[in-house]
């Protein structure tokens, strides 16, 4: 099943109601109502809970075969993007710049995501629709000015992200991208939760995103610009990191936007971003209905 492990725990609605628990080949099985201290996922990072939650989950029957997938942690309060984090993908700007001295950043809200499976998209006001898949790593330990040799103690979880993207909107104006990277539901969040192990689920992680079956984007985290431990030392610099703090770590060169024309995204396409050992987050694309 797409080379993901065993334990991998989701948010799902079931006839209107949100749940969370654990996927597993059958099906889901919902673990929330035996926890009720912990009304979400970020109740149960914020609580270390993820460890508890794989004992509850160990020998529980399937609850659930019907469901629909949400946004990951849709209550996720602060969500910090990091971009042109590839060496390709700084070249595709073509402005002749080295790598830079420090990453660029910026904040996403969880009303942009939606969940694996449901359909991203399009708005009436501009169809530049455009895909990004990420890593996304969810912090679990609070901290602040963190070095890189401990960066890896900070992380509970890691998921996938499709860091969708309106782009004539991220150039309204001159120093920001925020309203062309928060409209609803132009992105993508999950599918699940993977427990954060050892530092080769990152180290070792390759990347790939198709649109209805041709890859689009594939590259190694190892290749990154800033790594994953830089991100969370430079970031912890000047904000204590929190438990439920998400980090979306930068996307491969092969957006849309740098084809010649652009392939941007239009109702019926399909993009898959996969990562071994996380998943595959899939999502099609539809005009918003106004």
């Amino acid at each position: 099943m797409d080379g993901v492990p065993a334990m991998r725990f989701a948010t799902v609605s079931v006839a209107g109601t949100q749940l969370y628990g654990a996927m597993r080949e059958g099906g889901f099985v919902a673990l929330s109502p035996g926890f009720p201290e912990w009304p979400s996922l970020l109740d149960v990072v914020r609580a270390g809970g993820l460890a508890r939650l794989a004992e509850a989950a160990e020998n529980a029957p399937v609850t659930h075969t019907e469901y629909a997938y949400e946004m990951v942690m849709p209550n996720a309060p602060r969500i910090l993007c990091v971009g042109v984090n590839f060496p390709d993908r700084n070249a595709e700007y073509k402005d002749g710049s080295a790598q830079p001295k420090y990453m660029s950043l910026f904040a996403r809200f969880a009303s942009g995501f939606t969940g694996h499976e449901c359909n991203l998209v399009r708005p009436p006001e501009n169809h530049t629709l455009d895909y990004e898949g990420e890593v996304a790593i969810v912090i679990g330990k609070a901290g602040r000015r963190i070095g890189q040799s401990d960066a890896y103690d900070h992380i509970a979880a890691l998921t996938l992200c499709n860091e969708g993207t309106i782009r004539d909107w991220v150039r309204h104006a001159k120093f920001n991208v925020t309203q062309g990277k928060n409209w609803d539901r132009s992105g993508a969040m999950g599918p699940w939760l993977v427990p954060f192990r050892d530092a080769a689920q990152l180290d070792e992680a390759r990347i790939v995103t198709r649109v209805n079956g041709e890859v689009r984007q594939d590259d190694y985290l190892s290749r990154m610009m800033f790594p994953i431990r830089r991100e969370i030392e430079y970031i912890s610099t000047f904000m204590a990191l929190q438990p439920g703090d998400i980090i979306v770590t930068g996307t491969p060169t092969g957006a849309g936007a740098r084809f010649d024309p652009p392939r941007y995204l239009k109702p019926g396409d399909v993009v898959e971003i996969e990562v071994e050992g996380i998943g595959t987050l899939r999502n099609g694309v539809e005009d918003e209905n106004v």
